[in-house]
């Protein structure tokens, strides 16, 4: 006995039943291909500061946990190039940089900080796990600070010469092929 055959009617039946799905697979391919590749990429969407090649904006930070400092922003002009790193306690990636911040303190780098929308014992428990490489922390609870920074999110660092300008901005975790980098910008603002 000899298999049927498809009609012609049953395959454009089935033609018609293919072709929404073959629809779909383009187009999610495609905003596959815009979302992870396109312009408007996870890679390019940080923010730069406008603040660089500018003073650091006027600040008086309350300090983010007690028995610590607070920062003012002339704790940022004291002759001397330094750090200042935006971060929270509740910020993943702000745990991954912990180890190159501490390798950047080890290197004699002054490192100023501050806490985002943070809580004092969370910011103390945050230092308690992580490490402290800093040497003052401020609160910065409403993002005032960080908004005025030109800050984008945490966390970020900042790169000050001696007398309050900001002169490089790092933005996102600090990874160890980011440390001569860090080094560099801190050399070039002596």
């Amino acid at each position: 006995m000899a298999a049927p055959t498809e009609t012609p009617t049953a395959k454009k039946k089935h033609l018609v039943l293919w072709v929404p799905l073959a629809f779909a697979v383009i187009f999610f391919g495609f905003f596959a291909y815009a979302l992870y590749f396109g312009t408007d990429s996870p890679q390019q969407r940080a923010i730069e500061s406008q603040m660089v090649g500018e003073q650091v904006p006027e600040m008086d930070l309350d300090p983010a946990v007690p028995g610590r400092p607070g920062l003012r922003t002339a704790d940022l002009a004291t002759g001397e190039p330094k750090l200042l790193n935006v971060f929270a306690s509740w910020c993943v990636p702000c745990i991954t940089e912990a180890p190159q911040l501490m390798q950047l303190q080890n290197a004699g780098v002054t490192i100023e900080a501050i806490a985002i929308r943070d809580r004092p014992q969370d910011v103390y428990g945050f230092l308690q796990r992580w490490g402290d490489p800093f040497n003052r922390i401020g609160a910065d609870p409403n993002s005032q600070a960080q908004l005025a920074l030109g800050s984008s999110g945490v966390p970020e660092t900042f790169v000050i010469d001696g007398n309050g300008v900001i002169v490089h901005q790092h933005i996102g975790e600090i990874r160890p092929e980011n440390v001569p980098e860090i080094l560099n910008a801190l050399e070039n603002a002596r």
